[in-house]
């Protein structure tokens, strides 16, 4: 793979997901910089690459099954530094999970949301210097989020 500094912005989108898709973290965390923030599909604000790590790892570890990021549409402007990709996320549930569970899981998710379980969403991307300063997510799903404590 090139070094980021030599990759255009949108050879860096495409190799991002890429790297998610493969489960690889320590490939995704190198496309950050030091200082760099990351927004979830939740609004947790993350800063600085501990916190973002942080923020992924559960989701490379597999405890919410395979997530495979299928690339719809890129939109890249070399001369802002500035990027978005839509995506399908599709989710794999046959691992990572327990199996009672899972299979509970399974059933409901196929009720709620048809036969193959995905969710659709965008990532807004901010770049400085060759590096990711900004990740934003933003997703969309049949499901209403919670949080706890508001």
């Amino acid at each position: 793979m090139k070094r980021m500094s030599s990759m255009s912005y949108r050879e860096q989108v495409i190799a991002f997901v890429d790297a998610f898709n493969v489960d690889d973290l320590d490939q995704v965390m190198s496309f950050f910089a030091d200082d760099a923030e990351y927004i979830t599909y939740d609004g947790q604000h993350c800063r600085g690459k501990a916190e973002i790590r942080a923020a992924f790892a559960a989701q490379f570890a597999g405890r919410f099954g395979q997530l495979r990021f299928i690339r719809d549409k890129l939109i890249v402007d070399e001369t802002t530094q500035q990027a978005a990709v839509s995506w399908r996320c599709e989710h794999g549930l046959a691992s990572g999970l327990p199996a009672a569970p899972l299979r509970w899981l399974q059933r409901s998710l196929a009720v709620v949301m048809g036969q193959k379980p995905y969710w659709e969403g965008v990532d807004l991307f901010r770049f400085r210097d060759g590096l990711l300063v900004g990740k934003y997510t933003y997703a969309q799903t049949r499901l209403p989020l919670f949080r706890h404590g508001e």
